[in-house]
C-alpha cells in the first residue's frame, strides 16, 4: 500500500502535460487551469471543451500521438486514455526526466493522486483515500459539503482580513486563539451578511487574548 504525503501545489505559471484528450483529461485540464498552470494536450482527438480551449488560446494543443520526448521541460505529466502502453511510456519517460505523473485510474504508475476536492471560495477541502476508492472519497466529500456550506468562503476571506490586521499591529495569535475567536456570534453575523461586524468581533476576541 503507497503511502501517501499530503500537499497543495503552486502550479502558477508551471508548464504540465496532460496525455489525452477525453472527458477524463478535459477534467484534469480544468483544474490545471484553475491553478494557473500553462498546459499543453498531447492526443489526436479531443472533447468539444477542450477544443474550445485550443481555439481561445488557453492551452496549446498538440494534435498527435503521444511521442517520446513530449515530456521534456514540463514540471508535471498527467496521462488519461484508454491504452496501457500509451500509460505506461508516459510514465517511464517521466521518471526518466524526473517529473512527477498521474496516470488515471492507475495509481501503480503514479508518482501522485489527484484528491476528491471541495472549494469554497478560498477554502479547498481535499480527501482522499490513498488511491483505494476514489468513489468513497467523492461520498465523503458529499457529505462534508453538506456541512461546509458557501458561509465558509466569507468566513476565510474575514479571516484572512483579520490575520493581516493584526501582523500590520505585531500582533500573534496562537492557533488555539483562533479557535475561540470564530465562535458562534462570529459565524452568525457571517450568515446574516454582516461581514464588518464579523471582522470586528473577530478582531477583538484576539486582541483580547493574552
Amino acid at each position: 500500500m503507497n503511502r501517501y504525503f499530503p500537499v497543495f501545489l503552486d502550479l502558477t505559471a508551471r508548464s504540465c502535460v496532460v496525455v489525452g484528450g477525453g472527458p477524463v483529461a478535459e477534467r484534469k485540464i480544468r483544474g490545471l487551469l484553475d491553478a494557473g498552470a500553462i498546459v499543453t494536450v498531447v492526443a489526436p482527438d479531443v472533447t468539444p471543451a477542450v477544443a474550445v480551449l485550443a481555439e481561445q488560446g488557453m492551452i496549446a494543443h498538440v494534435a498527435r500521438r503521444y511521442r517520446a520526448g513530449d515530456l521534456a521541460a514540463h514540471r508535471l505529466a498527467f496521462v488519461a486514455t484508454d491504452d496501457p502502453d500509451v500509460t505506461a511510456a508516459v510514465a517511464d519517460e517521466a521518471r526518466e526526466w524526473n517529473i512527477w505523473v498521474n496516470a488515471a485510474d492507475d495509481a501503480s504508475q503514479s508518482d501522485f493522486i489527484l484528491p476528491s476536492v471541495l472549494k469554497r471560495g478560498r477554502l479547498t477541502v481535499a480527501v482522499g483515500t490513498g488511491g483505494a476508492s476514489p468513489a468513497l472519497a467523492r461520498l465523503v466529500r458529499e457529505e462534508i459539503e453538506a456541512v461546509v456550506d458557501d458561509d465558509y468562503a466569507e468566513l476565510v476571506d474575514v479571516a484572512a482580513d483579520v490575520r493581516h490586521e493584526l501582523r500590520q499591529r505585531g500582533r500573534a495569535s496562537t492557533g488555539e486563539a483562533w479557535i475561540r475567536g470564530v465562535d458562534t456570534d462570529v459565524r452568525r453575523l457571517i450568515r446574516e451578511g454582516r461581514r464588518a461586524e464579523a471582522r470586528a468581533r473577530l478582531l477583538a476576541r484576539l486582541e483580547a487574548e493574552p
